[in-house]
């Protein structure tokens, strides 16, 4: 059984085309067909658009896309393993976040108390006469 590139240059062989014809009809770039034809998956961009290239190739050939990717996923043979984040990893961010969010807190609390100062803080003119009274008697004895 020929490997999916050799399969797909063979089909399209058979069929007259070029390789541009296909990248035309695909919207694959030429090289990424001519790296589908000679299985060099690796060198594609990753493995959404590698499955996406080879179902396009495929309708382009008037092949049925869903039994040439079985050929393709049973060619790779590739165990797709997503790492696990490493616990520090993810320790460092929250803290991280959790201090910044404590800093914001205490300055949102620092300028609240100033404009709550700013906005109660006597006048002369907002005091009761007995209280500027006494004020101008303090200063007038001191």
């Amino acid at each position: 059984m020929p490997s999916v590139g050799q399969y797909l240059r063979e089909q399209r062989e058979s069929r007259g085309m070029s390789v541009e014809e296909i990248s035309r009809g695909t919207r694959v770039p030429v090289s990424s067909v001519e790296r589908i034809e000679a299985d060099r998956f690796d060198e594609l961009p990753g493995e959404v658009f590698v499955r996406g290239f080879v179902k396009s190739y495929a309708r382009a050939l008037s092949l049925p896309p869903d039994e040439v990717l079985a050929r393709y996923t049973a060619s790779r043979r590739v165990v797709s393993v997503t790492p696990l984040p490493l616990s520090n990893a993810t320790q460092k961010p929250a803290r991280g976040r959790r201090f910044g969010v404590a800093i914001a807190f205490v300055l949102l609390l620092i300028l609240f108390t100033l404009a709550l100062s700013i906005v109660l803080k006597p006048r002369g003119d907002d005091m009761p006469q007995e209280l500027s009274h006494a004020a101008g008697r303090l200063t007038l004895t001191a």
